[in-house]
C-alpha cells in the first residue's frame, strides 16, 4: 500500500499572551509604546537615515524591560510562551534555556511594508500585537525550501495549506506568534488607515 507522508515540517506557534503567565496590560502597552516612540530621537533618526516606514527602537534600545514595568511582564510571559513552543520543537538545550536577547517596537504607518528577512544569530523569533487596525497587514511566511525548488510547477490555488508556497497569518490584538529564526517573512502593504503596532522579539541559546 502506497504511503504520503510529511517531512521536516516548519512549526509556528500561535497563542494570546493571556493563555500563560502574568496578564499584560494591553492599553498600559500600547500607551508605552508610543511614549518611547515619541522620545527616541536616536531610533526617529535611525528610520529616516535607512528608510524605514514608521517607526521602529530596533536599531536604539536595548532595555525596554528595564525602562518600563509592562514590558518587564511581557518579558516574564514571553518566556513561558518559548518554552512551551521548545517542549513542541523537542529541541536538546542541554539544561539551559533560551534567554530573550532582543525586543523591540514596530509602528507601521498606512502604506508601509517590512521587507522580507530572517532573523541571524538567534533560535526563535515572534512578534505580539499591540493594534491591529481593520486592513491592517497580515504576517506573511515564505516556504523556506523556496530556494531549492529549481523547475517545481506553481501550486493549485486549492492547494492544502501545507503545500502553499506563503502563508498568511492574520493575528489579533494580544496574540504572539513564534517561529524559528530561520523562517524568512514579511509585512505586507499595510492597507489600514491606522498604524499597526507590534514589539518583535528574538531569543538565543548559550549553553551553562
Amino acid at each position: 500500500m502506497s504511503q504520503i507522508e510529511s517531512l521536516f515540517a516548519t512549526r509556528l506557534y500561535r497563542a494570546a499572551l493571556s493563555e500563560l503567565g502574568k496578564p499584560v496590560d494591553a492599553d498600559e502597552l500600547e500607551a508605552s509604546c508610543w511614549a518611547i516612540a515619541e522620545d527616541d530621537e536616536a531610533g526617529q533618526n535611525w528610520c529616516e537615515e535607512n528608510g524605514y516606514p514608521g517607526y521602529t527602537s530596533y536599531a536604539s534600545l536595548d532595555d525596554l524591560p528595564w525602562r518600563f514595568p509592562v514590558f518587564k511582564t511581557l518579558k516574564k510571559t514571553l518566556n513561558k510562551h518559548v518554552a512551551a513552543f521548545v517542549e513542541d520543537l523537542e529541541f536538546d538545550l542541554g539544561g539551559s534555556k533560551l534567554k530573550l536577547d532582543s525586543l523591540w517596537i514596530n509602528i507601521l504607518p498606512p502604506g508601509g511594508t517590512h521587507a522580507s528577512h530572517i532573523h541571524p544569530h538567534s533560535v526563535i523569533s515572534g512578534t505580539t500585537y499591540v493594534a491591529m487596525p481593520g486592513g491592517a497587514s497580515a504576517i506573511k511566511y515564505e516556504d523556506p525550501r523556496s530556494a531549492r525548488m529549481m523547475a517545481t510547477p506553481p501550486r493549485l490555488k486549492t492547494a492544502r495549506r501545507e503545500n502553499q508556497p506563503f502563508i498568511y497569518e492574520a493575528p489579533k490584538v494580544g496574540d504572539v506568534l513564534l517561529w524559528e529564526s530561520w523562517l524568512r517573512h514579511e509585512v505586507p502593504l499595510n492597507m489600514a488607515e491606522e498604524d499597526r503596532i507590534s514589539v518583535s522579539f528574538n531569543y538565543s541559546w548559550g549553553k551553562p
